[in-house]
């Protein structure tokens, strides 16, 4: 019989298919299909704010369960909201030095602030349960509503302005990713009372 690695329970099915949103989105910026590209990635959004709420409905999850569902969601979240959004990006026209430093940087801020929650992450899950109840800095996932609010940008700015605007929200948004403060998240779990 065949064995694979890994978990493939429905804990984590959602960051699964946020990954698959992701990788389609990238399919069709460079398709420029960029309505439908934003579409996915708010459908990444949606799927990482409930994720957390589905793994944490199994009583039952094994300690290496748990980590690798840590591990996974932020390798998955650096693609979804690190790479995804820079591809975007490109697509959309920032493709001059200026605008591959710009998203250089929001990639790499992205990956060190998701290695900063793993860390801060594991250390929490070895002295309390459940979820964290703020974040530090502001989470990756927020591009998937800060991007789609910019897009609607694009129907009414000249594209030079709208790239110019794309430019300013990489650099913004990649500083506060790894600026120190604190944001309270919200319970998704309200919305989606799994195992209540």
């Amino acid at each position: 019989m065949l064995h694979f690695i890994g978990v493939y329970n429905y804990t984590v099915i959602l960051t699964y298919l946020s990954l698959v949103s992701a990788v389609l989105g990238m399919v069709l910026a460079t398709k420029e299909n960029f309505t439908a590209a934003i579409l996915c990635l708010i459908l990444c959004g949606i799927c990482d704010a409930f994720d957390g709420t589905v793994a944490r409905s199994k009583k039952d999850r094994t300690e290496d369960e748990k980590s690798f569902g840590i591990q996974l969601d932020s390798l998955c979240d650096s693609i979804s909201f690190g790479v995804f959004p820079v591809v975007l990006c490109y697509c959309m026209g920032t493709n001059s030095i200026f605008g591959i430093l710009c998203m250089c940087l929001f990639a790499l801020c992205a990956v060190i602030r998701l290695a900063f929650f793993n860390v801060l992450e594991m250390k929490r899950q070895q002295t309390e349960g459940g979820s964290n109840k703020f974040y530090r800095g502001l989470p990756v996932t927020s591009i998937s509503i800060i991007f789609p609010v910019v897009f609607l940008l694009r129907f009414v700015l000249p594209e030079q302005y709208f790239i110019a605007v794309l430019h300013i929200m990489l650099l913004l948004v990649a500083f506060l990713f790894v600026l120190d403060f604190k944001v309270r998240k919200p319970d998704w779990g309200k919305l989606l009372p799994i195992g209540k």
